[in-house]
């Protein structure tokens, strides 16, 4: 903060523009509090899966980046591994305050929400129910999918309300974002949607051709009880059109400048990258790569390959950017800017 009075200069450091106000400080806590307790949950049950399955945590550690290795922990799958990462990793910074941890906050609270609305549609199925209530661990299966139900509420009905543009001072707006960050917002925005029309794209050739009709795809994407199983791993339906949809939307929001939702790209960019490494460990392990090579197809599937690895490293990296951003300038900057006014 900058003050001149005849001629002198008073200069001091601004509050952290990256914590949140002190009067929306309990909202994030208890927002992060929901997704740390969710995240260990997830962690709890990966390691049960690891035990049941009789492997080693090498086997595990393997599995994590080999799709081709046969289930050591098989509770879980690996999105709900990379998204107990996801939880654990927003939870402190949003614990802490950090007005950055809003945005993805708020994706995993929606991707939480649509997960537990297609299950309690599933439950409203007599025939699910059954063989819900027979399965084992039902109790505490149900429990982690109510918590992962509480958690959504909680973090959507805390973060929805609070703002996050920079404060500026008393009476003046809240400060835009820099150039560089508005750039930087843009190309991560072109990258997710290039991305999220592959997704759709392979999604058609994929889940959607396999369930033989659109309307037995979509009622996969929104009803458990379409697939018969029972489980906290999510089926390829529903990833399938989440992935593409959550790719579209925080793209199309990134286009338009919209440099809050700098850590939700992160945070599912990161994701992203961890899935298409081990689709990648999977050319490098099997002579898939070789056949890929024979047909039109197979060379379209390494080339999209390729860009998602390139394109989710590059979000990553831009997302995690420190220079500017919607939560105000450097300091550096803030003090040549006040030395400039003398």
């Amino acid at each position: 903060m900058a003050m001149q009075d005849d001629g002198a200069v008073d200069i001091r450091p601004d509050p952290d523009p990256g914590r949140a106000d002190p009067a929306h400080r309990a909202r994030y806590r208890a927002a992060g509090a929901c997704l740390g307790l969710l995240g260990l949950a997830l962690a709890g049950w990966t390691v049960r899966g690891v035990v049941q399955g009789g492997g080693g945590v090498w086997d595990f550690v393997e599995e994590l980046f080999h799709p081709a290795l046969p289930g050591a922990a098989p509770l879980l799958g690996p999105y709900e591994w990379a998204f107990a990462v996801a939880f654990l990793g927003v939870a402190g910074p949003a614990v802490a305050g950090r007005r950055a941890a809003r945005a993805a906050a708020l994706l995993l609270g929606w991707v939480l929400l649509a997960a537990a609305l297609r299950e309690a549609v599933g439950l409203c199925d007599e025939a699910y129910l059954a063989r819900y209530v027979t399965a084992p661990q039902w109790g505490w299966l149900l429990a982690t999918r109510c918590l992962g139900l509480v958690t959504a509420l909680v973090v959507l009905g805390a973060l929805l309300p609070v703002g996050n543009g920079h404060r500026g001072a008393p009476g003046e707006p809240d400060a835009p974002p820099g150039a560089w960050r508005r750039r930087s917002s843009r190309i991560c925005g072109v990258l997710f949607l290039v991305m999220g029309v592959v997704q759709l794209g392979w999604t058609a050739q994929g889940p959607l051709l396999a369930s033989g009709h659109p309307g037995r795809f979509l009622r996969a994407v929104v009803d458990a009880s379409a697939t018969g199983t029972v489980g906290l791993a999510a089926p390829p339906e529903f990833t399938a059109a989440g992935a593409a949809l959550v790719l579209l939307a925080l793209g199309a929001l990134a286009w338009c400048g919209r440099c809050e939702v700098r850590s939700a790209l992160l945070a599912y960019g990161a994701v992203q990258l961890y899935l298409t490494v081990r689709s990648v460990v999977q050319l490098a392990v099997t002579d898939y790569f070789n056949r890929s090579l024979e047909t039109p197809q197979g060379v379209l599937w390494l080339a999209t390959t390729a860009y998602g690895l390139a394109a989710m490293t590059s979000v990553v990296v831009l997302s995690s950017g420190r220079p500017g951003g919607p939560y105000g300038p450097a300091r550096g900057e803030s003090l040549r800017t006040a030395a400039a006014g003398r």
